[in-house]
């Protein structure tokens, strides 16, 4: 059985995914409202924080929207999925400290270096291996439910990843949050990228739930995705 899973997108009006002011404090106060059980990262976006940010710091004005209220008996934070089939993330330790998680599991596929497995289990990092020359998400999305209890997934990454659950036919929502702003600058990244996911065609018709002006100025367009593929 495959979880609910939303794309979360802050983007600008021109379709930028970055260099654009991004309001972060609405992007995840409304983020919460699925009350996801996992968050899944793909490995680029996870690289591209830890270039911007080295130490992996948490921002403290971001802190208080995860962090469990005093005296509770059950963790409610999600777990963080990191999609990682070619073993490029080595900075686990520092994301464990992180406060938006209860915990950490890694997505790889039968063709991830052995090397690397092992460096996750001498960490006791979760691992769940699904797919050959890479990961089959279907089956990877499978694993989370029937092992991890995982009913609903919220996706916090870039156009690859993006384009390949869209590919697999897993989305259950598109979730957009339009900035008012022109950003400029190079046409990517965009929260599509199917030809740097190795796709050649993709075609995803969606139908709009609602549409809304939240923040200053910024529309939250939210999509059903047409004809998910539940088996």
């Amino acid at each position: 059985m495959l979880p609910d899973v939303i794309l979360h997108t802050a983007m600008s009006v021109d379709g930028r995914i970055t260099n654009f002011p991004a309001d972060l404090g609405l992007y995840y106060g409304l983020a919460a409202q699925w009350n996801p059980d996992a968050i899944l990262f793909g490995s680029e976006t996870v690289l591209a924080a830890v270039r911007e940010n080295p130490a992996l710091e948490v921002p403290p004005e971001h802190e208080e929207l995860f962090t469990p209220p005093p005296g509770t008996k059950e963790d409610p934070r999600p777990l963080l999925v990191i999609a990682d089939s070619r073993g490029r993330v080595r900075c686990w330790d520092a994301i464990r400290k992180w406060p938006y998680m209860r915990d950490v599991l890694a997505c790889c596929s039968a063709a991830t270096p052995a090397d690397y497995l092992g460096y996750l289990k001498e960490r006791r990092i979760g691992t769940i291996v699904a797919g050959d020359d890479r990961i089959d998400m279907r089956a990877a999305l499978e694993a989370l439910n029937r092992q991890y209890g995982v009913k609903v997934l919220r996706v916090d990454s870039g156009g690859t990843l993006n384009s390949v659950l869209l590919h697999a036919g897993v989305v259950t929502e598109v979730s957009v949050l339009i900035h008012p702003v022109i950003a400029g600058g190079k046409a990517d990244p965009t929260m599509s990228d199917p030809l740097k996911a190795g796709i050649m065609d993709l075609q995803v018709p969606l139908l709009l739930q609602s549409a809304e002006v939240v923040g200053d100025g910024i529309v939250w367009a939210r999509y059903r995705v047409q004809g998910r593929k539940e088996a």
